[in-house]
């Protein structure tokens, strides 16, 4: 009876195990939480999580509200600037403080975007959220799954900006050059074997002819 049940125990579970549900702005928090990090899409390990609170924490003396939101699936038709937009609005109208900034995952996509109050806009240039989310933040999530990385780099280049009013730019690409070998490709090799044999068969060729005539001429 005890197999019996945990069999149909777990069969149940199977029966009503989801895929993660579409997430829109009415799915988040009505007002900014106390957490600095909701990783809904769980990418980030608790190392991280507290690593990237703290980095979000110095926003504080600028007045800056900030956050990180991660999602693993978004609603049918909705972009993630959108949904920052969105969340932006409803915390900004439901918060003390008006100075909302919003750093998004879509773990889904592994896109990234950047958004804010409107009255960021003369120290957070939109043009400059817009670089810093599809570039120095989605460049290391695209590679590797960095989402730590990612996030890190796009907090500390905009709190570069709110600090020290230097703006590091977009992460610099570099360009694999390969090395000169002397250790023949596949191509090379296959090209190789062909002429080989190309010379082998003229040799038999020729050499098989006269062979032939002169034992026959003896």
């Amino acid at each position: 009876m005890g197999l019996l049940a945990a069999l149909t125990g777990s069969l149940l579970s199977l029966l009503l195990a989801t895929p993660a549900l579409a997430v829109s702005a009415s799915n988040l928090p009505a007002a900014p939480p106390q957490e600095r990090v909701l990783d809904s899409a769980g990418v980030l390990s608790r190392s991280a999580v507290a690593e990237l609170g703290k980095t979000l924490e110095r926003f504080s003396p600028d007045r800056v509200d900030a956050h990180l939101v991660t999602v693993s699936r978004l609603d049918y038709g909705l972009s993630l600037p959108q949904l920052g937009a969105q969340l932006v609005e409803r915390w900004q109208q439901a918060a003390d403080e008006p100075n909302q900034l919003l750093f998004l995952i879509d773990s889904q996509t592994n896109s990234a975007t950047v958004a804010a109050s409107p009255e960021l806009g003369g120290q957070l240039d939109p043009n400059l959220l817009r670089s810093t989310g599809r570039t120095t933040m989605t460049l290391p999530i695209r590679e590797g799954g960095r989402y730590r990385q990612g996030s890190l780099d796009a907090m500390n280049r905009l709190l570069s900006v709110l600090e020290a009013g230097l703006d590091p730019g977009e992460p610099v690409l570099t360009e694999v050059v390969s090395q000169p070998t002397n250790i023949p490709t596949k191509e090379e090799t296959a090209s190789s074997n062909a002429y080989t044999w190309v010379v082998v068969l003229l040799v038999v060729g020729t050499l098989v002819p006269m062979l032939t005539w002169w034992v026959f001429s003896r």
